[in-house]
Order: structure tokens, then C-alpha cells, then sequence
């Protein structure tokens, strides 16, 4: 009986031991964020998030960032980034490029309860340019070909109604949501997709907020359906524990770091709440409509 209770203890207490055994190899991890907008903000944004993760994990964390979103993409699937935070669109690019390498593991809660966002087609609001049907034999921006709000679903919904490849005079990709906006207020295109999460939270109110348009510039003529928002996301080859010690630093930030995750989260501007774990059928409708997006631009 004795030797019974003294494996029985030795085996409890080698499960902490060996949930903490990946810090000796991932003495340094990395994480990605997407180009949304340019680097300089993007870092600094996330920088507080940064301190809090070498704090919380007792290891180096380091900031991964990309002239676009198929940068970060890449880096997941050849493993030279252990996370990332993804748009719903972006995260689908990574499962299918990786055959399902990659797990979802929290998405945001806004502070109304909700866990979505609206992609949404911005002209000058001195334009003229108020609906779909005054767009015809215009210029449309998209952002990103990896990019949720900023092309696959309003390209996909836009084509419900109309053929995109001829109903616009041109359909360019902007690069990412700041330039897009940025070049619809300087004239360079008549109209750009992007996001915003509420009338007062998006691209365009952040924008303003840091100076780089004026209001009443850009006005959205266009919103999508609710968008499901993206995930943080793990690479699935990845030891167990370090998984769990990221997911549980990042549900506690807005309690434990309540600065770095207002930075992280947009700053004054931001209506996020929190987050909540999701798993993988959560965006499984986001691949099929990639595929489905796929299939239109080879045929």
C-alpha cells in the first residue's frame, strides 16, 4: 500500500514538472500581428502586450510582423512563429496551407456581447458616391487577398448581386485597410472595403483618432452581414502546456494588465470587453467560402 500511495504521489507531482518542461525549448516565442495598418502602430500597439507575455510566461516574446498578411501566413505554416492573431479569413488561409496546423484559440468579446465585426465599402463622403449602383464603372479597393472585411466577404457577397470583375472599372488590392481608406480620401480610388465593428469603433474612427484623415471624410455606403472575429491562433504542433500557459495569459490580461490590453485592443476608441475560447468549427463556414472564392477566380 505504501509504495502504491508513493507512485501515485510521484506521479502528481511530475505532471506540473512536465507541463513546465517546454520552456527549455521555447526559450523565445513568437507571435504575429497582420498589416490592418502600418508597422509603427502596429508595434507600438501591441508592445505593452508584449512586456506582459515575458511576465507571464518567464520566457522572451517577440513581435512578428509582415509587409502583408501572406507574410504572417507563411511564417506559421514554416514554423518560424509559434502564434498569430488572424482575421477570420486569414486564419482559414493558414488551416488550409498547414492541413489544419493551426488551432484557434480565443477571439474577442466586444463590451455589447458580441464577438463580431462588418466589413464595409467607404467612399469620400463628398463624393457623390452613396450606393452600390453609383460604384458602377468605378474603382473598388480591396485590401488584402487574405483579408476577411477587406475582400473575401464583400467580395463574396458583392457577388450575389453583381460581378465584381466587370461591374468595376478596377478591383486593386490597397495593400491594407489604413491605405486603402488613405487613398480613397486623396482620390487615388473611388472605393475601398474595410471594417468597423460599431458606428463609432472601425478603421475610419481610428483613423481620425491618430490624424490621419479628418471627419466626415470616408463614409461607409455598404455593410456585410456580421462577420465571426478572428482568433488568436496556436500552431498545433506546439507542446501542450505552452499552449495553455498563452490561452490563460491571454483571458487574464484585461484584469492583470489592464493598460496593455486597452493598447491592444485600439486604445480609447476600443469597445473590447474581453475574450472567449473557440475552436475550429467556429470558422469552418470561412473556408468554404474561400474555396467557393477560389473556384470563382479560376473559372
Amino acid at each position: 500500500m505504501r509504495m502504491l500511495i508513493t507512485t501515485a504521489l510521484a506521479a502528481l507531482i511530475a505532471v506540473p514538472a512536465m507541463a513546465q518542461e517546454w520552456r527549455e525549448d521555447y526559450q523565445v516565442v513568437k507571435f504575429g500581428i497582420l498589416s490592418g495598418e502600418n508597422e509603427r502602430d502596429r508595434i507600438a500597439r501591441y508592445t505593452p502586450f508584449e512586456a506582459y507575455l515575458e511576465r507571464e510566461l518567464g520566457i522572451e516574446v517577440e513581435i512578428f510582423t509582415a509587409g502583408n498578411y501572406d507574410g504572417v501566413i507563411q511564417a506559421i505554416a514554416a514554423d518560424q512563429i509559434e502564434f498569430a492573431f488572424f482575421g477570420s479569413s486569414s486564419y482559414a488561409a493558414a488551416y488550409t496551407a498547414t492541413d489544419g496546423g493551426v488551432m484557434p484559440l480565443v477571439t474577442r468579446v466586444q463590451n455589447d456581447g458580441s464577438t463580431g465585426y462588418y466589413s464595409i465599402i467607404v467612399t469620400r463622403c463628398d463624393s457623390g458616391l452613396d450606393d452600390l449602383a453609383s460604384l458602377e464603372g468605378k474603382v473598388l479597393a480591396f485590401a488584402d487577398p487574405d483579408s476577411t472585411s477587406g475582400f473575401a466577404v464583400p467580395y463574396f457577397n458583392l457577388a450575389k448581386e453583381l460581378d465584381p470583375e466587370t461591374y468595376f472599372a478596377a478591383i486593386p488590392f490597397s495593400g491594407s485597410h489604413e491605405a486603402g481608406v488613405q487613398a480613397v480620401v486623396n482620390g487615388t480610388f473611388d472605393a475601398a472595403a474595410t471594417y468597423m465593428t460599431n458606428e463609432t469603433n472601425g478603421i475610419i474612427s481610428r483613423m481620425v483618432s491618430k490624424g490621419m484623415i479628418d471627419e466626415g471624410e470616408a463614409c461607409p455606403i455598404w455593410k456585410s452581414p456580421e462577420i465571426t472575429s478572428g482568433p488568436l491562433a496556436a500552431r498545433s504542433n506546439l507542446p501542450q502546456g505552452l499552449v495553455d500557459a498563452m490561452r490563460t495569459a491571454i483571458m487574464e490580461i484585461p484584469e492583470k494588465d489592464p493598460e496593455a490590453f486597452r493598447e491592444m485592443s485600439g486604445g480609447d476608441e476600443s469597445t473590447q470587453h474581453g475574450w472567449i475560447e473557440v475552436d475550429h468549427t467556429r470558422y469552418q463556414w470561412i473556408v468554404d467560402m474561400r474555396e467557393w472564392l477560389k473556384k470563382q477566380r479560376r473559372s
